[in-house]
């Protein structure tokens, strides 16, 4: 990078956290830290529940993901925009009433401690194990494609997140994911439009549209009811429901941002916000991705994107093979850039075929590729696709605006850590410290606890981002990890909610017996199954289950 872009990431980064840090310095009592003084307007909110979800990953492996497969990914947000109003119906009135710190007390006051408890654990692993990939995502491809040393990375971007989210708690986590935000919405229109101007004489927005369309990266919907595609309407509108419901309704990173909202009116329109703009936002993303792939159509490109593995397998016995592929490659594109420039002059169903007959060769290369670099190295990911869009950024963005882009990335990195890393010690704090904490505790005691936690689960996060190993997409992997905890945290909550009748012990073994469950399709019956209806799974079975055990043991007791 040049020295532009050097002074506006490191500008961008730092007025960013100093103003977080700065806003919030009078934090002094539980309430103003871990709900923000509950005077939260609703476009913060709104800002805050989006940058929390929209990490990194979401700017990094996005656009790679739709390189690679297209925009049927968007079907994954389908079930958000009813699930935000459920939340908003059901979930916030009761919050808002019982004046909760996190989701889980409510589940107390309605079964038992057992409950609330286990509740809290499915949460703190999910969201622990996340805060530590939505580090380490970043960090890797960063390191890969600036050169800097991963460890050195992952903990850059970790100790920026803990500053200002130990010293001013969930104020200062919402006040700067509202910045963060914005720089990444402009980041991203800004890519968007420098992608156009940079197409060839000739390709504009609609014969891009075109040429995806030919290749298969336009089909946004697909109807078929096979249980082993991930993406499919069917799957996107009931398990993304479930998985949404979970998410914005028990998931305490997304309900804390809302909980510091100034009256439910507030709170609801901070989520809604969301539900409009969410799935516009996430097709704007895939819909970049896929002009990167059309730019590249006519670019010349490595057959892969991820340079290091390059260097890897050409320092191996492996090269001379993957000399030969890259021989190949660059055959094939100089034959495919032919065919695209042949199609926009007279488009006909041939020359479509003939493209899309193109794609599958140039994927089957890429995959030959990927082989030769997992024989090189067994642990090098074979994925590509979530160096892709960086690869862009570094090699055709303008001085300073490289800078910004990076800046976007990091941002995105720090406003999800940020949100998960406040949640996770305020469930740790008020679920479990307070909760079997045998002594009473001021409020000024409180406050140092939190901050104490904080610290804790930012180093920990940290800790398991140097550890971490990943081999799937990443955008991929933070939804897989969700999948399998989160249908069982709804059922308990619906369950609550809906079962009237349903005592502790009937919901406390139906969650256990349904995350069993769910466990057992996650480690045996991936390919059986898509990830997505693990939510509708694990949801249901703790609904449906609790819901017979309760009569079987109503049964039982009347017989006594």
């Amino acid at each position: 990078m040049s020295i532009l872009d050097w002074l506006v990431l490191a500008s961008t980064l730092l007025l960013i956290v100093g103003y977080g840090t700065w806003k919030t310095r009078n934090s002094k009592d539980l309430e103003g830290y871990l709900k923000g003084g509950s005077d939260m307007k609703w476009l913060t909110i709104g800002l805050s529940v989006m940058a929390t979800q929209a990490s990194a990953i979401t700017f990094i492996s996005t656009p790679g993901q739709a390189y690679e497969s297209g925009m049927g990914f968007v079907q994954n947000y389908f079930g958000m925009p009813l699930a935000i109003i459920i939340v908003c119906a059901v979930f916030i009135p009761i919050y808002y009433k019982l004046k909760v710190y996190t989701a889980y007390e409510f589940l107390e006051q309605r079964f038992d401690v057992r409950v609330r408890l286990f509740t809290a654990t499915l949460f703190l692993i999910s969201r622990g194990l996340a805060a530590g990939i939505t580090i380490y995502a970043p960090a890797i491809i960063l390191s890969v494609m600036l050169g800097w040393e991963l460890n050195i990375t992952i903990i850059l971007v970790g100790f920026l997140v803990i500053v200002y989210t130990v010293s001013g708690g969930t104020k200062a986590v919402s006040l700067t994911q509202k910045w963060q935000m914005s720089v990444i919405l402009v980041g991203m229109g800004i890519a968007f439009f420098i992608l156009l101007d940079k197409m060839p004489e000739g390709v504009g927005l609609f014969e891009a549209l075109d040429i995806a369309g030919a290749a298969g990266r336009m089909d946004v919907i697909e109807f078929s009811f096979d249980l082993d595609k991930r993406y499919t309407f069917w799957s996107g509108i009931t398990g993304g429901l479930f998985l949404a419901l979970s998410y914005f309704g028990t998931d305490q990173s997304q309900v804390q941002r809302y909980l510091s909202g100034k009256s439910i009116t507030e709170m609801r329109m901070g989520l809604l916000f969301n539900a409009v703009l969410k799935i516009p936002m996430q097709f704007m993303i895939l819909l970049t991705g896929v002009l990167v792939f059309v730019f590249y159509q006519f670019e010349k490109h490595p057959v892969l994107f991820n340079h290091v593995a390059i260097e890897q397998v050409n320092n191996s016995a492996y090269q001379p093979e993957f000399e030969k592929i890259e021989s190949q490659h660059a055959q094939f594109q100089a034959e495919n850039k032919e065919l695209l420039m042949s199609h926009l002059n007279q488009p006909t169903m041939a020359s479509k075929e003939a493209i899309l007959a193109n794609d599958l060769k140039g994927k089957a290369l890429k995959q030959e590729a990927r082989e030769m670099v997992l024989k090189a190295n067994p642990d090098q990911s074979g994925k590509d696709s979530d160096y892709v869009f960086l690869t862009f950024i570094m090699n055709y963005l303008p001085k300073g605006l490289v800078g910004l882009l990076i800046a976007v990335i990091i941002s995105a990195a720090m406003s999800s850590t940020s949100g998960e890393i406040n949640a996770l010690a305020s469930t740790t704090m008020i679920d479990f410290y307070k909760r079997l904490g045998k002594k009473e505790l001021t409020d000024q005691q409180m406050v140092t606890s939190s901050k104490w936690l904080t610290l804790a689960w930012g180093i920990l996060a940290i800790g398991f981002a140097l550890f971490a190993q990943l081999a799937e997409n990443l955008i991929e992997a933070v939804n897989i990890l969700g999948s399998v905890f989160y249908g069982t945290i709804l059922g308990v909550f619906l369950t609550a909610f809906f079962l009237k009748h349903v005592k502790a012990n009937a919901v406390f073994v139906a969650a256990i017996l349904a995350q069993t469950c769910v466990f057992i399709l996650f480690f045996y019956f991936q390919k059986e199954v898509g990830y997505l209806w693990y939510n509708f799974i694990g949801c249901g079975l703790v609904f449906v289950g609790a819901a017979f055990l309760q009569v079987g043991m109503m049964g039982l007791e009347r017989r006594r």
